[in-house]
């Protein structure tokens, strides 16, 4: 799709409401931006959940998941843009007509705020972790570290929007609602916290992170403690930045994708506390 076309179909969505489009963003040069601050602009079909209540969930959930955090990647992008799908999983659309705009793709009913947090915060870790571009696609060996990662990163991000809303809900007389989001984040952990119950050093030796089926290994066994590290250092938050920063990206064996990582941490600057960490619980040398 063209420019043209894109503005076109823009300019049909704005002329229906339940379909339409709105960017909301911070002036300034794009030099002074960040992931949390670059303009968010949301399109696809929200027909059954207003645009400026589905633009307060997602810009609390961008703020409780990226406040105070380091954003140190020399490759985050100038938009981030949101459409809603009426069916199929979260994604990032990696798409060549906006190569600066990092592309989220949700699946939600209406007003289902915990369920688009949640998969917002998901795929922003993807974009936290440089996974956006064109060309970026996800790749076995080491693509279920990635993805657990991400998602420990908007379980996390889950803990953090409660608290914020019930301090200072996004809709009036709305404080019990951070009820409803530790609810759905501890559904989300009872799952982790069994699958992290086994030796996930002898769950990496033994060959399950690849299936002879070829489909990346389950995210499950790691999760947990990635999610323990991040809430205990937002260091280890600040190194997912550094993700991901050369071209093979996640297609290198674990090893090798943990010392490229350590380096690349380095190279921006980043603490270097998770790939480390990680090392140490693979029992990888």
């Amino acid at each position: 799709m063209d420019r043209s076309t894109f503005i076109a179909i823009v300019a049909g969505l704005l002329i229906t409401p339940a379909r339409a489009v709105a960017t909301v963003g911070k002036e300034g040069p794009i030099s002074a931006l960040t992931l949390l601050s670059v303009p968010l602009e949301l399109g696809g079909d929200w027909s059954k959940s207003p645009l400026k209540a589905v633009y307060a969930v997602l810009s609390r959930t961008r703020e409780a998941c990226l406040s105070g955090i380091g954003l140190l990647s020399d490759q985050q992008p100038e938009k981030l843009q949101v459409d809603n799908h009426s069916s199929g999983p979260p994604y990032i659309w990696l798409h060549t007509e906006h190569p600066n705009t990092a592309w989220i793709i949700v699946d939600i009913g209406a007003r289902d705020w915990c369920k688009l947090a949640y998969q917002f915060g998901h795929e922003l870790g993807h974009v936290l972790c440089n996974s956006w571009r064109w060309g970026d696609d996800p790749k076995p060996p080491s693509q279920w570290l990635e993805e657990s990662a991400v998602e420990a990163f908007s379980i996390r991000g889950l803990a953090l929007l409660a608290e914020s809303w019930e301090l200072d809900p996004p809709f009036p007389h709305d404080s019990a609602f951070a009820g409803a989001i530790r609810q759905y984040r501890a559904n989300l952990l009872a799952g982790y916290h069994k699958a992290a119950e086994i030796d996930f050093a002898d769950w990496l030796r033994a060959g399950r992170p690849m299936p002879e089926n070829g489909v990346p290994a389950p995210k499950g066994p790691a999760v947990a403690p990635i999610l323990a590290d991040l809430e205990q250092d937002k260091g280890c938050v600040e190194d997912m930045g550094a993700l991901n920063r050369w071209p093979e990206q996640t297609g290198l064996p674990i090893g090798q994708y943990l010392r490229r990582w350590q380096k690349s941490c380095k190279e921006i600057n980043a603490p270097g506390l998770l790939p480390t960490r990680l090392r140490a619980l693979l029992n990888l040398t």
